[in-house]
């Protein structure tokens, strides 16, 4: 993380990770339970764009069947 700008693994789109910024990242205004963190780490290196964040953020459950 906070590596600037990056691919995201997911869907493939260019994005910029602010991790590394001094103003806080897209991502930090996304919330994900544990579960669903825990499964992103497992499944993905690196960061996600915001969009898939958000994608998962509003169907965890179908996220977390799929990852199974």
């Amino acid at each position: 993380m906070g590596r600037g700008h990056d691919r995201c693994p997911r869907c493939g789109a260019d994005f910029h990770c602010g991790m590394a910024d001094a103003a806080p990242c897209a991502c930090t205004a996304v919330t994900l339970a544990g579960d669903v963190l825990a499964a992103l780490q497992e499944r993905y290196a690196g960061c996600l764009c915001v969009n898939c964040l958000s994608q998962i953020a509003a169907d965890p459950a179908a996220f977390l069947a799929a990852s199974r």
